[in-house]
């Protein structure tokens, strides 16, 4: 506690330094890594001071190694002494609490209802996009690449042209993405000229949630390929029907 660290170092908390301590019959529990250490810093028993190049063995006794360092499951926990349950898990938003360290500084003040001035108390409140999209690939994904829900996916609609160069597939293909784009749908035209494999593997790489496919084949039949990301059959229904399919599945009717 703070009151016997300030006992049996004559200074206040943050300013301890193991060297000397021995000296009091203070027992050093020393951790592997700093066993290890080499012209380390640490505090100097006085308030406000630091000193440096401390060396384990030379400045205090290491005689009582341990790996106190880095907490693990099973460890009582420091509050109320049962075990802690570790459990994998992201940060994705965070609020502190500042205090008025900032407001002081700045002036930054309001009137309580006596007219008497004070400093606001200031918070920071924070979102991760980066870590909500990690988190979304982390906990949405196969074998073959991401998920993406539609809620956040970058486009809602990937329509891949098979036979780019052949003026049906070409036509059939830019169509389908004018109707869903002039409909409000976030949609990528795959026109590359490039075998049909590697086009089907970067589609479920990428992982947009719903996947028109234009071929030679299929429109000879009058049918394009219609196929949501998470699971599903491939469905063959006419062009006009994979765009109404499309923006039903992303207005959520």
């Amino acid at each position: 506690d703070e009151e016997t660290i300030r006992t049996l170092t004559g200074a206040e908390v943050g300013f301890a330094g193991p060297q000397g301590l021995a000296d009091k019959g203070v027992k050093l529990v020393v951790d592997h890594a700093v066993a290890a250490m080499r012209n380390a810093a640490s505090g100097a028993n006085r308030t406000d001071y630091h000193v440096t190049g401390v060396n384990p063995g030379r400045d205090f006794a290491a005689d009582n190694p341990a790996d106190i360092r880095i907490a693990v499951e099973g460890d009582p926990c420091p509050k109320c002494g049962k075990p802690l349950a570790f459990k994998t898990c992201i940060e994705v938003g965070h609020v502190f609490k500042l205090g008025t360290k900032y407001s002081a500084v700045l002036g930054c003040n309001y009137l309580d209802p006596n007219g008497k001035s004070h400093p606001m108390i200031m918070g920071c409140y924070g979102i991760g996009l980066n870590r909500i999209l990690a988190a979304a690939i982390e906990s949405s994904h196969d074998d073959d690449g991401i998920i993406w829900p539609l809620s956040i996916a970058p486009f809602e609609v990937t329509v891949l042209s098979l036979d780019p160069k052949d003026d049906n597939v070409r036509g059939v293909a830019e169509k389908i993405h004018d109707d869903l784009a002039a409909a409000g749908v976030d949609v990528l035209l795959d026109d590359r000229e490039m075998r049909p494999g590697p086009k089907f593997k970067d589609a479920d790489l990428i992982g947009l949630p719903l996947r028109i496919t234009v071929g030679k084949k299929s429109l000879a039949d009058g049918v394009v390929e219609f196929k949501r990301r998470a699971g599903g059959e491939v469905q063959k229904v006419a062009p006009d029907e994979a765009v109404a399919l499309a923006k039903a599945a992303v207005s959520g009717t």
